[in-house]
């Protein structure tokens, strides 16, 4: 039988799949510290699991509304009007198995054969191929380190042809943690704008900023030409350490929204009913667990970002918001690591798994071959005794 195509030609994720094999030597028994999931550490808030419980012990259990339960949409419609100035219906809201699922339904709802896509590099891995798994062609442009890898109106130039449908951006970034700041937001909507293209914002990492002169705005919010022009996703993964739970929402203009909610109606009937209810526990309830988790990563950030800017050959830029260190390794090319003479942030990669038991991801699937990305959603325990690893390997070069 002759497989499709399409699928043959989609790479697998390669964060999961070094999870996988930092996984298995775990179970030889090697001590691995991994620095590649981007996933909290730390347990769901009790309320939010206690929601899940009670959902069960009442039976919500069947089919919900293939969008979702009215009352998270209408409570994720109130965030978005209190956190980010957004004036959404609960019908322009659809709720969905995790963010990375309302990406993929948003992509399928806009795009036709042979559309383009502007694609800013560094880039989480998962956008280029689900550009491609929705007909459409992922254009990529790259940010300068040397400039913040902001994204500029000459880089989405340099992208945009007669085929472009939609941009995708995100803020914070994954896996730079770059937040970008009103100029450069308006930057991109004055050329979305301009040339009649979609933005879908990926806001996840919303909540996870660290720096005091930055904080997060929907670009959505900006004037009601953008607001009519962009899909903005989130959910509740990241800041509610909900990553299994499998919880995103999209907020859409009304046509946009009523085709995702259809085609997902198709794909899975319904987000996960009791996942819903933990979520809705999640959006109304305390958001004080969310405060004392971006504090932890905020003192793991400093940390992890002190220890590498003092390292020799490598170099880094301070993230603002997320929980990933975006590390550029080109400095160790043409250096040897026990006779072995250093060509790429793959072949590092590799070693540092095999010889110093650290699970770290190589960045060429996200559009940047020399650079490698260390998460910090692990204890500071675990980020010690990593760093001391890692800087003992850049030492040992030759």
């Amino acid at each position: 039988m002759k497989l499709s195509e399409k699928a043959l030609g989609i790479k697998p994720s390669s964060t999961l799949s070094i999870t996988e094999k930092a996984g298995i030597l775990r179970s030889e028994g090697k001590n691995v510290i991994s620095f590649s999931i981007g996933e909290p550490d730390f347990d769901t808030p009790e309320h939010i699991k206690k929601a899940a419980v009670d959902a069960i012990n009442a039976g919500f259990t069947r089919y919900t509304a293939a969008a979702g339960i009215v009352e998270l949409r209408k409570a994720v419609a109130k965030k978005l009007k209190e956190d980010n100035g957004l004036d959404y219906d609960y019908t322009q809201i659809v709720i969905s198995n995790g963010a990375k699922h309302s990406l993929i339904n948003a992509l399928m709802a806009i795009i036709n054969p042979g559309d383009e896509v502007i694609i800013p590099a560094p880039y989480w891995l998962s956008y280029a191929e689900m550009v491609r798994l929705a007909g459409g062609t992922p254009v990529v442009v790259y940010m300068d380190q040397n400039e913040g890898f902001a994204l500029t109106r000459k880089a989405l130039e340099k992208g945009y042809s007669d085929k472009t449908k939609a941009v995708i951006i995100t803020t914070p970034s994954n896996p730079t943690g770059i937040v970008m700041d009103e100029g450069q937001l308006r930057e991109i909507a004055d050329f979305a704008v301009e040339k009649d293209i979609a933005v879908i914002a990926d806001e996840i990492y919303e909540k996870l900023i660290y720096s005091e002169d930055k904080k997060h705005i929907s670009i959505a919010s900006l004037n009601k030409e953008i607001y009519d022009r962009t899909i903005t996703i989130n959910g509740v993964s990241k800041s509610y350490a909900m990553t299994g739970w499998r919880i995103g929402y999209a907020a859409a203009p009304a046509p946009i929204a009523k085709l995702m909610s259809s085609m997902q109606s198709h794909m899975t009937s319904n987000p996960n009913s009791i996942a819903q209810k933990a979520a809705l526990a999640a959006i109304e309830g305390p958001q004080d667990c969310v405060e004392d988790m971006r504090k932890q990563f905020a003192k793991r950030r400093d940390y992890i970002y002190d220890r590498v800017v003092n390292m020799p050959y490598v170099k880094t830029v301070k993230p603002e918001g997320a929980f990933y260190l975006f590390v550029d390794f080109s400095g160790t090319y043409g250096k040897s690591y026990k006779g072995t003479v250093l060509e790429s942030a793959a072949q590092i990669g590799a070693i540092l798994l095999d010889e110093k038991l650290i699970a770290v991801v190589p960045c060429a699937d996200f559009g940047m071959p020399n650079h490698i990305r260390l998460s910090y959603a692990t204890s500071i325990e675990n980020i010690t005794e990593g760093m001391n690893k890692l800087e003992e390997f850049l030492k040992e070069l030759k």
